[in-house]
């Protein structure tokens, strides 16, 4: 006899069965097929039904207990709904199962395709994030991991001390000092390359020289632990400007947009105690920092490359390569609005618009100079000053820079 298994049957129909007595499985399955026989039409006659496979194996369980016996029933139907109702509703007319009382309760119709539909839509849930882990990725998140990794590659360790830091620290006039190795790494991802770090929280003898030599920026750490660095650092050292992370948060785990607003509210160690309050102790410590970068500025008075906080900026210096280099593509875009981006190589990295430079700055790593055939715009001069290329050069400074402008005259 062919009879369909729950695995192929639309429907599942359950119940409950309570019997006055004690019987056995097949005293149940017996009065089911009995007390429904010619009930319900040679259409529906329960036989039928399953040699035609139309309705599956009646699954019974019972547990006698007290005298008295428990279970359930569970009858799988490929009928329609209409039918598979039908079929359930005759079982409760069972009344009594041999010599006892009988009470059967359909407890569910349950729809076994809504079950395997669910099925369906877990795995396929499992087989997407399986299929979306393992995709290949775009060529723009090659991109960023390629240049992410390459930036991480740059860390070098400077000084006897061995301090974690970017490429940069040599050549670089203003430098970041951080805390730890993960902040370096961080600011390097974001294209920051003029970073150092402390590598602890004491002060050494190779930050104390690098303040003395270069102008400091301390980028710390939003919490207490940030504080008490600004204080130690004020009180050894010459710090040029302070900044801090937001509260509560670690300069290593900062977004791009986040350092960058850093950055811009960095503040004078004077400007620094009036805003936060400072104790008499840091008080003392600004004041001995400021004496200190007064001297500091003084013995900087020879090097073209740093530019006076009072005057004007000083002209860098600028090699012969760089100069026929300039020249050059100067000419090539001298009253165009165009203008060329170069790296510390001197290769071109791009040509754009003097309309699109302000946004193309911000987005491209590694800009050491710009040439470009007009004047310095306003939207062009906050671009520099937020990137901060070692070299501009235009035909006349509409806007005011903090980078000292490079003229065709400068080239000659």
């Amino acid at each position: 006899m062919a009879k369909i298994s729950q695995a192929s049957s639309k429907y599942i129909i359950r119940a409950n069965i309570e019997i006055d007595g004690v019987v056995d499985r097949p005293d149940v399955v017996g009065a089911i097929f009995g007390q429904i026989e010619g009930l319900l039409g040679a259409d529906l006659e329960l036989r039928e039904l399953q040699r035609s496979g139309r309705i599956g194996r009646i699954e019974v369980i019972v547990d006698s207990k007290d005298g008295k016996t428990s279970g359930t029933i569970t009858i799988p139907s490929s009928l329609d709904k209409a039918e598979t109702a039908i079929v359930a509703g005759a079982l409760e007319i069972i009344e009594r199962i041999g010599p006892c009382a009988a009470n059967i309760v359909i407890t569910d119709i349950e729809d076994e395709r809504i079950a395997k539909r669910q099925q369906v839509i877990n795995r396929a849930k499992e087989l997407l994030k399986r299929l979306q882990d393992n995709v290949l990725p775009d060529s723009g998140e090659l991109s960023n991991e390629v240049s992410d990794s390459v930036r991480v590659m740059e860390i070098t360790a400077y000084g006897k001390d061995k301090l974690p830091a970017g490429p940069d620290i040599e050549h670089e006039e203003e430098l970041i000092l951080v805390e730890g190795r993960a902040d370096v790494v961080n600011l390097l991802k974001h294209g920051f390359k003029n970073v150092v770090a402390m590598n602890g929280t004491s002060v050494t003898d190779t930050i104390k020289e690098l303040s003395k030599q270069k102008e400091i920026t301390l980028f710390v750490d939003g919490d207490r632990g940030g504080d008490m660095i600004i204080k130690e650092m004020l009180a050894t050292c010459d710090v040029d400007f302070i900044t801090k992370a937001p509260d509560g948060k670690e300069v290593e785990e900062l977004q791009k947009k986040e350092i960058h607003q850093s950055i811009r509210s960095k503040a004078s160690p004077k400007d620094w105690a009036k805003k936060n309050k400072g104790s008499s102790r840091q008080s003392k410590s600004t004041s001995k920092s400021s004496r200190s970068r007064q001297t500091k500025s003084s013995s900087r008075k020879d090097n073209n490359n740093k530019k006076s906080d009072s005057g004007p900026a000083r002209k860098p210096k600028i090699t012969d390569e760089e100069k026929a280099q300039y020249t050059k593509l100067f000419k090539e875009v001298k009253g165009k609005d165009s203008a060329y981006l170069l790296d510390k190589n001197h290769a071109v990295l791009g040509k754009v618009s003097t309309s699109d430079l302000a946004q193309a700055l911000p987005n491209l790593d590694g800009v050491y100079a710009v040439i470009m055939g007009g004047e310095v715009s306003g939207d062009v001069a906050r671009a520099v000053d937020k990137t901060r290329p070692r070299h501009v050069v235009a035909a006349k400074e509409g806007e005011k820079m903090r980078s000292a402008l490079i003229t065709p005259e400068d080239l000659k």
